[in-house]
């Protein structure tokens, strides 16, 4: 079926507000960039996957090469540690990017994040039409910065005049076109092509005085020139003590990743556990970054939960637990639904890995915004025993696990499948959005039944003749082992529709003919077929369908 103008995304976003999955947070007081909070049916389809991989981590961990379950244990440590924390894991001294300002509209960008967001702005897409850079659907993709152009001095002049000025009012090419474009002309004529790529063209742009500042990188947002790059801390602070000390120690941090209580917890699992190398300590908890440029919906949040693991395991056999975790991270979000052309594994080179890496692979989906390419959803990183080894000098507390069977002592490698969950959530409604006119919504959600926000719908045909009073005894029945909602209002192809939007995969309807035969009408979400079923086998059929 067709699909309207509206980008997907922006299709996603719409439906996830309309039906209570997420809304912007302190929307009343106009929002706060980068904080989301999660609705009625949002909150339940995160708690859905969160106990998902729950259980497949914790509760009912993967079957190891040997043959045998492993060994992983649950923890829930504090959002605040001591902030010696973050100085033995490296994140007061380096957890920073590089960020830009912009001179005019004054707002902060990431510095390796500009050129991305460039290739989005409105203001860029405008201008490079006007300069007929690429056929519109390149544009549409983005794939146009670096391609070569032919400058036109008057095609940008005249754009600065009518588009310009309200899509990009920082430009220099706005501000002050007759400088801009004198000197350009001036290079130009010692350029014998006459050529140059895009986005130097776009730097050029935004350089009203080249003889004194050199080009000039522009701003995604009004154009303006971007000041140079410099460090920004990503770590929100806070402070403990009644009152507030005039110096630094009360300092302390909201966590910005949940490992490093993990790992400051291990010696305590370890001695309070029976377990040995290789096992793993997970949790599930919230982090906090102070992201400058959130965005993409919950895909760059500043508050957000991570599924995190740390799987401990003797140095020499580290890259096969690696490989194995990989593996098994993919295969596991296969399982929750997502299909296996839109994930990507991503082996980062050695050169953009942290150095106390020994192997790292992101597992990346296919996002609304990062296609035909893709963005990371989960990490699967080789951390060598750099974390131990840090806390155990920072600490002066010995780390090393004492393996007495073989009568040596060592500290053990770590391999981390570190998962957002905010992110997950937002794969899976990325994932399940459907559209199909012929439907009752033509916006449906083909989620995973088990991961539904509510497994079924009990419906009475029509709020009388006893119709009713069975489907409420059905309801109170069904809802004790499964998540379920009673509608009995409007048509029933728009109680069917509220469903659809919400994913629900199964609606039961008690018609006249269900008093006569003890038979419901079950429809299936996914291809609206329906069957009757016996009134007294609609739980072990729910039960079937949903395991």
């Amino acid at each position: 079926m067709s699909q309207p103008e509206t980008s997907l995304m922006n299709r996603i976003v719409s439906l996830s507000k309309r039906r209570g999955f997420v809304y912007p947070a302190s929307e009343i007081y106009g929002g706060l960039n980068g904080f989301w909070d999660f609705g009625p049916l949002g909150v339940q389809l995160k708690n859905n996957l969160r106990d998902a991989w729950w259980r497949s981590m914790v509760e009912c961990p993967p079957i190891g090469p040997d043959g045998k379950p492993l060994s992983i244990l649950g923890i829930d440590t504090s959002i605040i540690q001591h902030p010696k924390t973050w100085e033995a894991s490296g994140h007061i001294g380096g957890f920073s990017d590089p960020m830009q300002t912009c001179r005019q509209c004054k707002k902060l960008f990431r510095a390796d994040h500009v050129e991305d967001m460039l290739r989005d702005a409105e203001w860029v897409v405008s201008f490079a039409d006007a300069m007929k850079v690429a056929a519109a659907e390149t544009l549409k993709l983005g794939a146009f910065l670096q391609d070569s152009v032919t400058f036109d001095g008057a095609a940008a002049q005249n754009w600065a005049q009518r588009k310009g000025k309200r899509l990009a009012p920082g430009l220099a090419l706005v501000r002050n076109s007759t400088v801009t474009l004198s000197w350009l002309d001036e290079d130009m004529r010692n350029n014998p092509s006459g050529k140059l790529s895009f986005m130097d063209l776009l730097n050029y742009m935004a350089t009203e005085q080249k003889a004194k500042t050199g080009l000039q990188t522009p701003c995604p947002n009004c154009g303006g020139d971007l000041t140079e790059p410099r460090q920004f801390n990503l770590m929100f602070e806070s402070r403990v003590g009644a009152v507030e000390a005039d110096d630094d120690s009360g300092k302390v941090y909201l966590r910005p990743e949940t490992a490093q209580g993990i790992f400051l917890q291990y010696k305590n699992v370890l001695d309070t556990s029976r377990v040995r190398p290789p096992f793993g300590i997970a949790q599930v908890g919230k982090s906090f970054r102070n992201e400058v440029t959130p965005r993409n919906f919950i895909f760059r949040t500043r508050e957000f939960e991570q599924m995190e693991m740390e799987f401990f395991v003797p140095p020499e056999d580290g890259m096969k637990w690696y490989e194995f975790w990989v593996a098994e991270r993919l295969r596991w979000w296969e399982e929750q639904g997502v299909s296996k052309e839109t994930l990507f594994r991503h082996e980062i080179p050695d050169a953009d890995r942290s150095f106390y890496s020994s192997a790292t692979s992101d597992i990346e989906y296919r996002y609304p915004f990062t296609a035909p390419g893709f963005g990371e959803l989960e990490g699967v990183a080789y951390r060598t025993d750099y974390d131990l080894k840090q806390h155990q000098t920072f600490s002066k507390t010995n780390l090393e696990y004492i393996d007495q069977e073989n009568s040596r002592r060592y500290l053990p490698h770590v391999i981390e499948p570190a998962s957002g969950l905010t992110r997950g959530v937002l794969v899976l409604l990325c994932e399940a959005y459907q559209y199909d006119e012929s439907r009752a919504s033509p916006e449906w959600l083909k989620l995973k039944p088990s991961l539904a926000p509510i497994k079924a719908g009990i419906f009475p045909l029509v709020n009388k003749d006893g119709m009713p009073e069975v489907a409420e005894k059905l309801y109170l029945d069904l809802r004790r082992t499964h998540t379920c909602q009673y509608d009995a209002k409007q048509s029933i192809g728009k109680r069917y529709a509220r469903m659809d939007e919400a994913g629900t995969p199964f609606c039961i309807t008690i018609d006249g003919d269900t008093l006569k035969d003890q038979n419901v009408t079950i429809r299936n979400r996914d291809t609206a077929q329906q069957e009757r079923v016996a009134l007294d086998q609609v739980k072990n059929y729910l039960a079937t369908k949903l395991a």
